[in-house]
Order: structure tokens, then sequence, then C-alpha cells
């Protein structure tokens, strides 16, 4: 399926946007996911608030996009799906407005999922998930060599968090410990594989520093930067090793603290050759490389960068120009990074 989804999407992007809810679907199942990571997976795929009941045992779960508890009560109407015949099971999305075009295929893999995973009678398991409790900084130590224990992983070894949205396209799926794990970003593909892999075949994707089995946190969260970095088809996936120590800097910082230069950047990439030029200084050691790098003359270069010293109030080239210039670049490329969000489903 996932060598599928790779041709179908060079061939057919909107075709393939319906391929890849199945996908998800089947990978969540064969993991063996809970109803929780079940609606969470279709409420991000969605983008709006997913549900799910059942009348013996009652129960009943909505999650939004963020794989958070949806809060407040049910709309007046909303979608629904059940499970089919022989079922007191039916799922649904909370969408404002008419359906969209792959509202049915979510519904009804979603159907799907959470039929199986009620038929095989594995209601014990739905509690917190082992690899949750390793990338989550507020587990024990204890928790998370238990974890890693049930996760089969050995404590004296090192492995790395890769991360990808659920809509990722996987041309060869890695063996590891995998599951759908909420994030501020909403739910996200999660993986953790030896400290030796430095590349994955999915786009998008992040891969985190190596850590042992205490610090998988800290590998989570720069994968999640690394992921935000990506820009698909040009930089498919991104390894935190790329960015050395400020990727740790990027990780622990807080995405909404003041920034000043990164504010400034803000103004120089609307200019239309804006971030293409920060791009070149950043990653060249001259300004006559950074001319050849995007393909200008070096006086239209020299010009371009004398507006960008203007805006930033610094020489890029000059001393700590240079480190100030690429952290504000790669805060401003988080900030405004769309890899995260759904492509545009096709209306045809």
């Amino acid at each position: 399926m996932q060598e599928l989804l790779g041709r179908i999407a060079r061939l057919d992007p909107s075709a393939s946007l319906g391929l890849r809810v199945i996908a998800c679907f089947d990978e969540l199942v064969i993991g063996n996911v809970n109803t929780r990571a079940l609606l969470s997976a279709a409420a991000s795929l969605s983008g709006c608030v997913a549900g799910f009941a059942r009348t013996s045992p009652p129960r009943s779960l909505r999650v939004d996009p963020r794989g958070r508890l949806a809060e407040g009560p049910e709309p007046p109407t909303r979608t629904e799906h059940d499970a089919g015949p022989g079922h007191d099971l039916v799922v649904w999305l909370e969408r404002e407005g008419p359906p969209l075009p792959n509202d049915a295929i979510i519904l009804e893999r979603l159907a799907l999922a959470v039929r199986v995973r009620h038929g095989q009678a594995r209601h014990a398991g739905e509690g917190r998930r082992d690899l949750s409790i390793l990338v989550d900084e507020d587990s024990s130590e204890e928790e998370r060599l238990i974890a890693a224990a049930a996760l089969g992983l050995q404590s004296q070894r090192r492995y790395r968090a890769v991360t990808a949205p659920l809509f990722a396209v996987w041309d060869e799926h890695p063996d590891g410990a995998e599951d759908v794990v909420p994030t501020r970003y909403g739910s996200i593909h999660t993986l953790l594989l030896p400290e030796s892999v430095l590349t994955v075949e999915a786009s998008p994707a992040g891969i985190g520093v190596a850590a042992d089995i205490n610090r998988l946190h800290h590998s989570f969260r720069t994968s999640l930067v690394a992921l935000r970095l990506c820009v698909p088809p040009r930089v498919p996936s991104v390894c935190a090793d790329e960015f050395g120590g400020l990727i740790n800097l990027l990780a622990d910082s807080h995405s909404d603290s003041p920034q000043p230069d990164v504010d400034r950047i803000a103004i120089i990439a609307q200019h239309p050759w804006g971030i293409d030029t920060l791009d070149a200084i950043v990653r060249t050691a001259s300004a006559r490389q950074a001319a050849r790098d995007v393909g200008v003359h070096h006086s239209t270069m020299q010009t371009r960068l004398d507006a960008v010293a203007d805006a930033l109030g610094f020489d890029p080239y000059d001393g700590f120009g240079r480190t100030r210039l690429g952290t504000a670049y790669l805060v401003w490329r988080l900030r405004n990074s769309r890899v995260l969000e759904l492509p545009a489903p096709s209306r045809r």
C-alpha cells in the first residue's frame, strides 16, 4: 500500500489523498491503537471533531484535531456512520457546513477501525500507551523503563524518534515501535528507530537526535522541530543532526517568545527575493557564493545584502551576525511552516 501511495501521489495527488486515509487507518489497526487514537487520526485528517459512541456498555468519546478531548456540547447536526449490522457502534464528524469530499472515506475507515478495535475485546488496552509514556517529559524513570521493556527496547541502546503527519506518504516503512501521539500540533505518527537511522523514505518526516530511554522525550521534541522544517517535495524529510546544538535550543524554547530578529525577517520575507536570499546567506560563506546559489549577479546580491542589513540592523556576515540570522531564520520557518496542514481535497 505504501509503495502504491508513492506512485499514485506522483501521478494524481488529489486521488492519493483518499488512499492516504485508507493507508493511515490500516496502519493504526495493525498497530492496535486505542479508540482515542483512532478518533485523533480521523479528527486530524478531517480538520474537525470526531466522535464515537456505543450503547452496551454505554460510552462516548469526542476528540478534536489536536488530539485533545473535545469540550462543550455536541452540535445539533453531524455526519454519522454506523459500524454495520450487529454492532452498536456509531462514529461521526462534527463539521460546520457541507461535508468535504474525503469525509465519507474517513468515516468509513474510522467505523471499520473502531469495529475491529472493539470486536477484539481489548478494552483493558484503552489506557495510556507505552510509546506516549516514553516521549512524555513528565513520565518518571520507572514508567519509562517499564514502557521501554513492553516495546522491546534495550536500556543500553540509543534510539531516534521519527515523526510524521497522518497523511504522510511512505515509500518504505521502517520496522520499529510506533503509535499515534497527541501533540500541540495535532495527532502525530511517531516511530522509535535505532540511532543509526539518519534518513527515512517518507514525506514529510522529521528525525530526532539520538537519545537513551530516559531522554526519548527530547528526541521526540527535536523530531517535531525537524518535521516542521520540511519543505516537500524539495526537502521531504529533515534530520535534527543537520542543525547541531541549534535544534536543542529550538526544541526547548517557547514558540511564542518575543523575537525581534524574527519580526525583522518577516519584513524581509515580503520581498519576492527575500526568503531565497536569506536561505543562501545562511548556507554559504560569502556574498559571491550566495549569488551563485540563487543565480544572480554579484552586484545584485550585494544590493540585496545591503537591504537585508538595513532591515536587520546588523551585518549578517560580521561576528555574531551569522548566528543571529541563522537562528532567527529557523524560528521564522517554524512559525510559518505549513507542512502539517492537510493537503486540500479535490472537489472534482
